[in-house]
């Protein structure tokens, strides 16, 4: 198992190839982008890591965590593995450290994509959460687990396209990483606010959104965008569909829109 600086990793592709790092959301597991990961390593050498207290990284519970935490664990990870600077893709929560990334480091990220994420979290979100909390507090992490793909997947591709591992309550189970670990990346992600700072961030940053996602308003994405400098002129938005885990139930758009503007700096057209 490959591991530097407490944290899982993994590579794929050409060792030459330009390098960029994968970041999920809450779930925190590079498994996260397994739909995504054939198209990306076709033009880049990809990083994809659990984050830490989740997954196959160090599970040690720690005494306080914020995405800046997170983030200061991706440059540990860039440092352990010799790495200058590279892209960056998150969704969601993984978005949230891309961007606190961007602020820290400025110099170390090249272009940004933000999956479904926000700047300063919106109170449809708040509510989302504050449910599932409910859920996880009173009825324990089964019960969480098994309502976990009404916020993530649109009903009809639930019904009619998804993968039975997906569906699989006892084997997503084993992969969560634990009540107190939830609670504590929920309460990180709820107060991570870098709305006002957004206009910092140097480096191009597309923010990929779906319209139909259930959990992160589309709008927090159009917030992001509007507060950006006028001088950051690789900022794109892309509008799609397929609930908040776009980049699996649409794999096939994603794949064709995401490394190309990745690697070019261009949105094909959609």
């Amino acid at each position: 198992m490959a591991e530097a600086a407490g944290l899982y990793y993994e590579l794929h592709g050409a060792a030459d190839a330009p390098l960029l790092i994968l970041s999920s959301g809450l779930g925190g597991s590079a498994a996260y982008w397994k739909p995504n990961l054939a198209a990306l390593a076709e033009r880049f050498r990809v990083i994809a890591y659990d984050h830490r207290g989740t997954g196959r990284s160090d599970r040690t519970p720690l005494a306080t965590l914020t995405v800046e935490d997170m983030a200061r664990d991706v440059i540990a990870l860039m440092d352990a593995l010799g790495i200058a600077h590279a892209h960056f893709l998150g969704h969601a929560l993984g978005g949230l450290i891309g961007m606190a990334l961007a602020l820290a480091v400025p110099t170390r990220v090249d272009r940004l994509v933000v999956v479904n994420g926000w700047g300063r979290i919106e109170t449809h979100t708040v509510r989302c959460l504050e449910a599932r909390l409910t859920l996880l507090r009173n009825a324990g992490e089964l019960a969480y687990v098994k309502a976990q793909p009404i916020f993530l997947f649109p009903a009809n591709w639930l019904t009619l396209d998804a993968p039975p591992e997906l569906l699989d309550d006892a084997a997503q189970l084993t992969h969560f990483p634990g009540s107190a670990t939830m609670e504590q990346r929920i309460a990180a992600a709820r107060a991570f606010d870098v709305l006002d700072r957004i206009g910092e961030i140097a480096s191009p940053l597309l923010a990929y959104f779906s319209t139909d996602d259930v959990l992160v308003p589309s709008i927090a994405s159009s917030r992001i965008v509007d507060r950006l400098s006028p001088d950051n002129g690789g900022t794109e938005i892309s509008r799609h569909w397929g609930g908040h885990a776009c980049n699996v139930t649409d794999a096939e758009t994603f794949n064709r829109i995401v490394p190309a503007w990745l690697a070019e700096g261009l949105l094909p057209q959609e």
